[in-house]
């Protein structure tokens, strides 16, 4: 079988062209072959009854809504509208946000009117609706609203702030989450195999699947791009072309790494190396997670340079970690941590710095991401320091796990519940509102720790300020 070739049928049940690219030619075929949206394909969800219409169901009382689907780039946006479309009794229409005019949608919908006064619905696909303006999104409300069209809407910008709110109000929104490396990696091993895709013609090495898994992060459509290109210069070389070899039979979907020839792939077949991956990608492997001690040996280098205040060679491994393909997200968690662990109450205002990068780097996706990163890495690196934070939760736990926790002080116990206040629970209790500075004398822990200091403020930062107002404080309190 050459891959240029029948390579079966698309998404509408019409002969795929084996020319188009890896993949296109692997879009899923139905929702069980779609990966990492899990949460979306319940059954009786929207989607699937807007993909699967149960018997009987189908027409203008399906009930089926519009939807706004928003998530990264690569994790199945376009393919989940592709698969709407193939619900039967459906005509699909796909929609520019570059370039259609608010006279074109308006024409789109007219011409769905007309095909449901027959019976046929009609799916309209608009790509990177966050492009229309507001404008053109009003067009749309009169087909979404009445029905005439079910909208299917594809955004990468947050539909909050990109889509009008009375089209928002009449969709659906779901979304999508970045996928995986785990599915990332299992869809690679599909297409290895897959007769849609590279049919067995190709293996692939251990280090060079972890390599294309960590180069695309969670976009699928990256993965098979990278892949497609290393496989077709495996095969050049080889000699075999764009094909696999003529004795290999169709090979069975499925299967991930194994010992020996990778699952699907044919007998004697050349196999994609790690060095193959990086010619096709035109990037150079950062040698950075080889058994994973390169990996941690970066990721603990990136964290002491923030926390040794260093913003030049926290940008340096940082950089490191992205051009190696770390995952963003596990790059933000880090962050994070340590804005807390390293910085604390010095520079308050990090945490939440690195909080939002979290979010943004979630609904951003790489490349842009980069960015997110860096500011929020330099601003642990550049903030004043405090581990008093980290030290104070640890003494704490150290007490309780060895015992030390004693009684909660009467005063302070629950005493909205019938019969609490029979027995002492709430009583003497001072409300701080009423005093001087909203601070009164009383005892906040049990007996045994009366004298306990868990937080101690460094004279960093704003902890400057904290230290001396807590110790005002606990002088009001009676414990200086």
């Amino acid at each position: 079988m050459d891959l240029f070739d029948s390579a079966g049928t698309d998404d509408a049940g019409l002969p795929l062209d084996a020319r188009a690219p890896l993949a296109v030619r692997m879009r899923p075929r139905d929702l069980d072959e779609v990966l990492g949206q899990d949460h979306l394909l319940a059954p009786g969800s929207p989607l699937r009854r807007l993909v699967e219409p149960a018997d009987g169901a189908r027409g203008r009382g399906a009930g089926v809504s519009s939807i706004i689907l928003w998530g990264p780039p690569g994790t199945g946006k376009t393919t989940l509208a592709h698969l709407v479309a193939r619900a039967s009794g459906r005509r699909f229409v796909e929609l520019s946000a570059v370039s259609a005019g608010v006279g074109q949608v308006r024409e789109v919908i007219a011409d769905a009117r007309r095909h449901l006064v027959g019976g046929e619905e009609t799916v309209l696909f608009i790509d990177e609706v966050h492009r229309f303006s507001r404008t053109q999104q009003d067009a749309l409300l009169p087909g979404v609203e009445n029905r005439w069209v079910v909208l299917v809407a594809a955004t990468t910008e947050n539909p909050s702030f990109s889509v009008v709110s009375p089209l928002l109000s009449r969709s659906l929104l779901l979304t999508l989450r970045p996928l995986g490396a785990d599915d990332v990696g299992a869809l690679i091993d599909r297409a290895l195999a897959d007769e849609r895709g590279l049919a067995g013609a190709v293996g692939i090495d251990d280090d060079a699947r972890r390599l294309i898994v960590r180069l695309a992060g969670s976009d699928a459509r990256k993965s098979l791009t990278v892949l497609e290109a290393a496989a077709g210069m495996v095969l050049a070389a080889a000699g075999e072309g764009a094909g696999p070899p003529k004795d290999v039979p169709a090979a069975e979907e499925g299967g991930g790494a194994a010992e020996g020839p990778a699952a699907g792939e044919g007998p004697g077949a050349p196999r994609i190396t790690p060095a193959d991956v990086e010619r096709a990608a035109d990037t150079a492997a950062v040698r950075y997670d080889r058994a994973g001690d390169q990996h941690y040996d970066v990721v603990s280098a990136f964290i002491k340079s923030m926390r040794g205040s260093d913003p030049d060679a926290t940008l340096h491994y940082l950089a490191r970690m992205l051009a190696a393909g770390e995952d963003p997200r596990y790059i933000a968690r880090r962050i994070a941590v340590h804005a807390a662990e390293d910085v604390g109450l010095a520079d308050p205002a990090v945490l939440t710095t690195a909080v939002a990068a979290q979010q943004a780097v979630a609904l951003i996706g790489m490349p842009e991401a980069r960015l997110v990163l860096a500011q929020a890495a330099l601003a642990v690196a550049t903030a004043p320091k405090s581990n008093a934070v980290t030290v104070g939760i640890d003494r704490a736990m150290a007490d309780v796990r060895a015992g030390r926790g004693g009684a909660v002080p009467a005063h302070l116990r629950d005493a909205h519940y019938p019969g609490a206040q029979a027995l002492g629970h709430g009583a003497g209790y001072l409300y701080p509102h009423d005093f001087p500075h909203a601070v009164a004398a009383q005892r906040y822990l049990p007996d045994s720790l009366a004298e306990a200091r868990y937080y101690e403020p460094t004279a960093n930062g704003f902890e400057k300020q904290l230290s001396s107002r807590l110790e005002a404080v606990r002088r009001l309190q009676g414990r200086s």
